[in-house]
Parts: C-alpha cells; structure tokens; sequence
C-alpha cells in the first residue's frame, strides 16, 4: 500500500514538508487504539533467531534505523512498533540551531536516492535527553552527536563531550560524526591527528563513566586507501567498540538524473542506492583489517532485503535504513528479516 499508494502522493510534496506530515502522521495514528499491535502484527519479526548480541547489548534483530530520521527522538515509541532492531537518534549538537537554509532536502527517484544538506538542524541535546528520560519502549537507542555549526575545530571537543555527559544516561551507545558534508569544516576532524585526540579524549571521559559506553565512529563513504587505514589504526589505539559504514557521499558519479538538475539542487550528501556499491566495499575492507572486537554497523543504499545481506557477509554485524526507508516504507525491514530467516 505505502509503494502503491502513499508513496506517489508523498513524493509529489516538498521532501522536507513530508517529513514533518509523516511523522505527525504517525504520532496521531498512535494514539489510536490498537495501532500499537496492528503495526507489530505487519512489520514485526520476532524470532531468537534474529537476535545479535554486541557491546553487551542484545538487539532482538539486526536492522535499525540511521540517524537523522528521528533528531531529537521525539518518535521512539512509534518507530519501536514498526520492527526495527535499534534506533539512533541525533545528530544532536550542544545547542538548538535551525540549520542550512531551505530548500535543503532533495529527491532523485531516477537513482532512488536523496540528496541532504540539512547541516545538523535539531532542538539541541538537552530537549532529547528529556524526551529520552519519558519513553516507554525500551529498544535499543544510540545517540548520534555532532558538534554546532559556530564551534570552530581546535574547540569541538567541548560540543562533543558535552553531548556525551548530557547523553550518557538516556542512551545504549554513542556515534561520532564527524562525517557530514553539511556542516563546514567538519570532515577535517577526519584527518589522523585531530580524530585521534577527539576519540581518546572521549575515551577517558567515557573511563570516568559509572559503566562505560559503546562509542563507535562514524565514517564518510569519501574515504581513499589510505585514510581508511588511518581509520583502522585510530579505531584500536581509541578502543572504538566499532564503527558506521558509511555517511552520504559528495561524489554524483554514475547517476541517471540529469546533470543540469543536479548542479541546480547544488552541494549536499547524497544516500540511497548510488552509495550501495561504495558502502559494502568499505565494510569488507574495514572487516578484511579490523580485530573482530571491532564492530561494524552497515549503512548506505540499503534499498532492498539482498542489499542488507550482501552488507551482513560483506562484514557488517548490524545494518541501518534511512533512504531505503523513505522509497520502500516499514515493509522493508520485515523484508530483510525474513530474508534472513530463509536462510
């Protein structure tokens, strides 16, 4: 119904007007009595089978949601009750900034893809974490955090481990990003040097910690040989508990949408099924040198149930959904699980 049906009336709306309509949407519906079961009778797959146990956390399935759907975690109850195994919120910065200027949300159905530069716009992390501390699911939920738009480099470690300490208690595990191409400067704290003393210091705050967190990195699909070695070495110096593979991409190679169009929408990260190919070849070689204790997240171009799997034995432990979330609906993460119960 959602392919059929919704889809094609969404997709004639402004994609970030969607959005906010399909997420009101789905607060309202949930309210409503018996929506709860009805949606887990459709999309949830509950089976032993699925479940995988990393970080000392058991994930009923492998199959989550990305960041950057639910910022500021205000759908955890909803998103729970359509089957996904995990969600991350975030990116969630210190303060509330509204982002990029609009338009800044853009869809290529031609290549199934969409291109973002929303730039990190999100309440800021104190307005989630007070949203978290009300929930009533108990899924599993990772914080996503990122540092604001005006903190210069040399001081984005304070936006970092402020989002850490406001976090800690309301989340499972915690995701840096450093990998957005949306916010200026940002992907330089890739580089060796500046990651290396971000990670560490995170590290030993997380050390101090009650119980320590699983911090895992996020990383770009951008990446060449070299600086994924990089990645590799600074992964197991910063005892990372693993890492996200990978973020929305810069390049427009290979794409069937005119160019003239693209060059119109203008800079941003592009997701969906042209990053397919790129993120699973960065999972097997992360997974071909990284220790096993490492674990890896599997996210980019999921677009159908097969694209999951080739990520899961390419190397990746658990997968994540945005884009494909967006052009095939909730049926997609059903799809995936029952394709790995047929197994």
């Amino acid at each position: 119904m959602y392919k059929s049906l919704l889809r094609p009336l969404l997709f004639k709306l402004d994609p970030e007007k969607v959005h906010y309509l399909t997420t009101d949407a789905l607060q309202t519906v949930y309210k409503l009595p018996l929506a709860k079961s009805i949606s887990n009778s459709m999309f949830g797959v509950q089976d032993a089978r699925l479940e995988r146990e990393l970080f000392g956390l058991k994930f009923p399935n492998p199959v989550g949601l990305a960041a950057g759907f639910d910022k500021d975690a205000k759908l955890i109850d909803e998103l729970a009750n359509l089957g996904f195994g995990f969600i991350e919120i975030g990116t969630l910065t210190p303060k509330g900034q509204e982002g990029n200027p609009k338009p800044r949300l853009f869809r290529l159905p031609e290549d199934q893809a969409i291109i973002n530069r929303m730039g990190f716009n999100n309440e800021g992390v104190d307005a989630a974490v007070k949203r978290l501390r009300n929930r009533k699911s108990k899924i599993i939920v990772g914080g996503n955090i990122g540092k604001n738009k005006v903190t210069p480099n040399e001081e984005a470690l304070n936006d970092y481990l402020y989002c850490f300490k406001a976090l800690y208690d309301v989340v499972d595990y915690f995701v840096v990003n450093v990998s957005s191409p949306n916010t200026p400067d940002l992907r330089a704290l890739q580089e060796k040097e500046p990651l290396q003393q971000l990670l560490i210091a995170l590290q030993e705050q997380n050390s101090k910690m009650p119980k320590p967190k699983p911090l895992l990195l996020k990383i770009a699909p951008d990446l060449n040989e070299p600086q994924l070695n990089d990645i590799i070495e600074i992964a197991q110096e910063a005892n990372l508990s693993g890492i996200i593979a990978t973020n929305t991409t810069i390049s427009r190679d290979g794409l069937y949408t005119p160019s003239q169009k693209v060059q119109e929408i203008g800079a941003g990260g592009l997701s969906g099924k042209p990053l397919t190919k790129r993120s699973t070849e960065i999972i097997r070689y992360l997974r071909q040198h990284l220790p096993q204790t490492i674990k890896i997240i599997g996210v980019g171009g999921i677009m159908t149930a097969e694209d999951a799997l080739e990520k899961l034995d390419a190397g990746a432990d658990l997968v994540q959904l945005y884009t494909g979330f967006i052009y095939e609906g909730p049926s997609l993460i059903a799809q995936i699980n029952k394709k790995l119960l047929a197994r």
